[in-house]
């Protein structure tokens, strides 16, 4: 009789898993359709790991729309670090799962500050998706 594995849902670093994640752009003004990508919030549910990064181009944005509220702009993304990061600071976001705050971040609004389209991909280290995200995207 041949000998059964154990099971187990624990990963290694070394083992792909899925992750998700979505661009957060600024609409400086709607009614032009423009927007810039300006950070990445990642998702992977197997791991329970959320992470976000920005990186703000202040005079790109300007050139959009010299107008352009960038107090604000900075005010929105300091509160998507802080939902990301939970504790505190999250509001009523706070005692939410990592799960839950990643939706919470992706969803749909109509603010300057937007999240795009929730894509999925495979990872060997979902902690260094967020930076990888952020140079391919953003920067």
């Amino acid at each position: 009789m041949a000998r059964r594995r154990p099971v187990s849902n624990i990963r290694t670093a070394a083992e792909p898993t899925v992750f998700e994640y979505a661009a957060l752009r600024v609409v400086p003004r709607v009614e032009r359709g423009e927007v810039m990508n300006v950070g990445v919030v990642v998702y992977c549910r197997a791991l329970d790991y959320l992470g976000c990064r920005t990186h703000l181009d202040e005079r790109r944005l300007l050139a959009l729309d010299p107008s352009l509220d960038l107090d604000g702009v900075r005010s929105a993304l300091t509160a998507v670090d802080a939902v990301c990061c939970g504790g505190e600071h999250a509001g009523q976001a706070a005692q939410e799962t990592p799960g839950a705050r990643f939706r919470w971040l992706t969803a749909p609004r109509s603010t300057i500050v937007q999240p795009g389209p929730v894509h999925a991909g495979l990872t060997d280290d979902p902690k260094s998706e967020p930076d990888r995200l952020l140079n391919l995207l953003v920067k």
